[in-house]
Parts: structure tokens; C-alpha cells; sequence
């Protein structure tokens, strides 16, 4: 029995471009530069919930939150939110995530404030075709007792899966940093209006 021949150099520059065309692509979904959203083979799998516990009444919390998105975004978060459409009520906002060095996702979203308990998102254009999340305020003993949760969907049945599964978690890291952020804030104001 004799050793196959050795591909040939077609076979060899083809595979070698599939390869380059599969990596592109998935850096310009992983990045948000192309949103495949073709509808077939959904599955959801939930994000969170996140529960943490706020020092500070839940219209501060809802403050430090709505005011980048409703008011002139402060220049120091700049690089990380844009938003290209303000209402009262509703923005549309692009969110800029450093996930590693040189590799930037860009999410699209629409926000939705009901004060002083609620903020919900709604994703337009990320690196998958669905995303549904809810902030939810509540008062407690001491502050607010603040909760998120949400969905993320992604399409083509087993390897959408396996996607939602790398994109998860980062996407809920993402959202614990900004919390942490947010209750420090929340907080030192609680703080200086007590004071």
C-alpha cells in the first residue's frame, strides 16, 4: 500500500484561503462588524442574573445609570459609549468593549428608562442577532437591591450554541465591571448628600 500523493498547491492555497475567510469572518462577527442574523436554528440561553446589594437609594443608582445615556456623555467614557440618537426616554447608543489588545466589540442598543426602577436593552447590532436585558431597582433595607438578567440568542443550532457559549461570558463579565463601577458611584454620592 503506497502513501497518498501529497496535495496539490490548489488544494493547498484554497484550503489556506477558506481558512483566512472563515478567521476574517469571525473576527468581523466577533468585533461587530457583520451581525449574522438569519433567524434559523435559535436558541436562547439566559444571561445572569446578577443580584447585588446598593448603598444608596434607588433614584441615585438610576442617576449614575441614565445620565451618560439621557445628558451629555462625560469625555471619560467617550471611548466606551456613543449615542447616536438621545430621547427623552429611549436612546440608541453604540457600546465600544476592549476584549483583548486590539480587538475592540461594538455593540448597537436601544435603552429604555422607566424611572426609577427599570432600564431594559435591547440589542440592534452586536456579535450575535439577539440580546434582551433588564436592570431592575428595588428598594431594600440600606439601598437598592439591584438585579439583571436577560437572553442572549444565537442562530445555527449546534454551532450557534457553541458561540452564545464563548460570547456569554464575556458579555456578563462586561456587565459585572460596569456594575462594580456603578455601585462605587452610587455610593460616594448616597454618601455626600448624607454628609
Amino acid at each position: 500500500m503506497g502513501a497518498e500523493p501529497p496535495p496539490s498547491r490548489a488544494r493547498v492555497i484554497a484550503a489556506a484561503g477558506g481558512t483566512a475567510l472563515l478567521a476574517a469572518g469571525g473576527l468581523l462577527v466577533a468585533r461587530a462588524g457583520l451581525t449574522l442574523d438569519l433567524g434559523i436554528g435559535r436558541r436562547v440561553r439566559p444571561l445572569g442574573p446578577i443580584r447585588i446589594q446598593i448603598a444608596a437609594p434607588p433614584e441615585i443608582v438610576f442617576e449614575v445609570i441614565a445620565a451618560p445615556y439621557l445628558r451629555r456623555t462625560p469625555r471619560a467614557l467617550r471611548a466606551k459609549l456613543e449615542v447616536i440618537e438621545r430621547g427623552t426616554d429611549l436612546v440608541l447608543a453604540a457600546h465600544h468593549t476592549p476584549l483583548a489588545p486590539g480587538l475592540t466589540v461594538t455593540t448597537v442598543e436601544t435603552v429604555h428608562f422607566e424611572p426609577p426602577h427599570r432600564i431594559s436593552f435591547r440589542l440592534v447590532k452586536g456579535p450575535v442577532p439577539h440580546v434582551l436585558e433588564r436592570y431592575e431597582l428595588q428598594p431594600s433595607e440600606g439601598g437598592t437591591a439591584f438585579e439583571y438578567h436577560g437572553e442572549l440568542g444565537t442562530d445555527l443550532w449546534t454551532l450557534g450554541a457553541w458561540w452564545g457559549d464563548v460570547v456569554a461570558p464575556a458579555w456578563e463579565r462586561t456587565v459585572a465591571t460596569t456594575l462594580d463601577g456603578v455601585r462605587t458611584e452610587a455610593e460616594r454620592r448616597a454618601t455626600r448628600q448624607s454628609g
